[in-house]
Parts: C-alpha cells; sequence; structure tokens
C-alpha cells in the first residue's frame, strides 16, 4: 500500500465515557471482516482500551482456534515509539484502512492524528453534557450559542490537512443514544446537534445504543459480528449487529480492493 491509498479513520473526542474506543474497534473488525487490510493504533498509553480488546481477541482466536476477523494493532507510546507520523506512516503501508484511537483527553498526538484523518470520527451520547464538547446551548432555548473549542480545534486539523497536501478531513459527529434520556430531551439534544452541523460542518450518522452486551463482549475481545461465538445470543445481539452494520455503511468510505481477492 501507499500513503496515497490509504484511508486514515480517527476517532477523537477530549472526553470519556462516550462509546470511542468500543466503537473504534467494532469498526476495525467489521472493516477486516469484509476483507480490508485493516491496522489499528492506540494512542491512549493509560487506558489502552482497544489495545486489550484487540489482544483479548487475539487470544480467544489461539484459545479456540475460532476463525474471527483480526486488524494488525499496536500501541503508540511517545516515550518509546517514533514519533506519530512515522508510526502513521509505517502502518500505511501494511494496510488500506489504519483506525486510530485517540485518548478522551488533550493530547498533541492525537491532534496530529486528526491532521492526518480522512474520516474523524467524534462519538457522544445523546446529552446537553456530550454536545456541551462541540458547541455551548443557551439554557433557556437550546439553541446553539456558539461553537466550542473542540469544533476549533478541529477546524484548525482541517487547516492543517489541506495546507499539507490538499486533502479534506470528513468529519463525522457519531449521535449514540442513551437509554435513560426521555425522549423531549432527546429531541432537543438531536435539534441542537444538527443546528451545530450546520454552522461547523460536520455530518451526523447514527451511532450504537446504550447496551450491557458491549461490557459483556470485552474480555473475550468478541464483536457483534461474533454471534457464533457468543453463548446465548439473542434478538438484542442481533439488533445491535445490525446497528453496527447501518452505523459502519454511513461512514462512507471509499471502495477499496479487497484483501482477499489480491
Amino acid at each position: 500500500m501507499t500513503l496515497a491509498s490509504t484511508h486514515f479513520i480517527v476517532f477523537a473526542n477530549e472526553k470519556g465515557g462516550t462509546g470511542k474506543s468500543t466503537t473504534a474497534v467494532h469498526v476495525a473488525v467489521a472493516l477486516a471482516a469484509q476483507g480490508r487490510r485493516v491496522a489499528a493504533i492506540d494512542l491512549d498509553t493509560r487506558q489502552k482500551t482497544l489495545a486489550r480488546y484487540l489482544e483479548n481477541r487475539a487470544a480467544t482466536i489461539k484459545r479456540t482456534g475460532a476463525a474471527l476477523a483480526m486488524p494488525i494493532f499496536e500501541v503508540f507510546d511517545p516515550a518509546k515509539s517514533a514519533p506519530i507520523d512515522e508510526r502513521l506512516d509505517a502502518l500505511a503501508t501494511q494496510a488500506d484502512i489504519v483506525v486510530v484511537d485517540t485518548p478522551g483527553r488533550d493530547d498533541p498526538h492525537a491532534l496530529r492524528a486528526a491532521s492526518r484523518a480522512d474520516t474523524l470520527v467524534t462519538p457522544i451520547n445523546d446529552s446537553f453534557v456530550d454536545l456541551d464538547l462541540i458547541g455551548q446551548v443557551d439554557p433557556d432555548t437550546f439553541k446553539v450559542k456558539r461553537p466550542s473549542f473542540y469544533a476549533e480545534l478541529v477546524w484548525d486539523a482541517r487547516k492543517a490537512r489541506a495546507k499539507a497536501d490538499g486533502g479534506t478531513v470528513d468529519w463525522v459527529v457519531l449521535r449514540n443514544r442513551l437509554q435513560h434520556l426521555e425522549a423531549r430531551n432527546m429531541r432537543r439534544v438531536g435539534s441542537a446537534i444538527d443546528e451545530l452541523a450546520k454552522r461547523v460542518g460536520y455530518r451526523v450518522i447514527p451511532g450504537l445504543g446504550e447496551r450491557v452486551i458491549y461490557r459483556e463482549l470485552f474480555p473475550k475481545g468478541l464483536t457483534l459480528l461474533d454471534l457464533g461465538q457468543i453463548a446465548e445470543a439473542g434478538l438484542s445481539h442481533v439488533a445491535a449487529r445490525q446497528e453496527l452494520r447501518e452505523m459502519v455503511a454511513a461512514l462512507g468510505l471509499p471502495d477499496m480492493p479487497l484483501a482477499m481477492a489480491s
């Protein structure tokens, strides 16, 4: 592969608890299951959720012999690794899609990765707490007053990308659903997200619902695409798998040659 033909998907949100790493893992595995050459890199050297998830998956494959789709992956450690650009370039020679999971905090390496993104995915939960990351809302009218600091960071990343190679960053806000949020508040959040999208230039796509399933899958590194490996898989698993498939399709990734066809 070449740098020009590799598509970088960066999952970034400076707020924790939005399902960022879980979503990144599921997207990486889903794309690998399609026959893509997928590499994943975890920039969160503290939590390492993406890496630990995939380590658990590798252990399950070794233990059971199951033929599970598996991306290559690594952890980026700024104290030990080469600079982030060099690591991304190296992964680009091995994959046609590189998935980058960033920490839920301000991080210079995450900002650099965002400037390399072809698709920048920001998962947020259906709440004004999460929306505040990208836009401030009037407390009485629930109308958007102004973009927040994170929207400005993305704007800077887009400018850096355009200056570097003339490329564009497709910013996607992934709207995850919380079970406890009442309908009226959900509509208000949705209206604010859509209003802000017109002002700062992101796309909104449906994400994943809040489900216990995801916490149960982690120890074995399984995903919703591995229903044959999940004991007592039920209708909720099937519904969640459909959510995942719809989300991956909504990312609108370019068609690429399949690894299995090369």
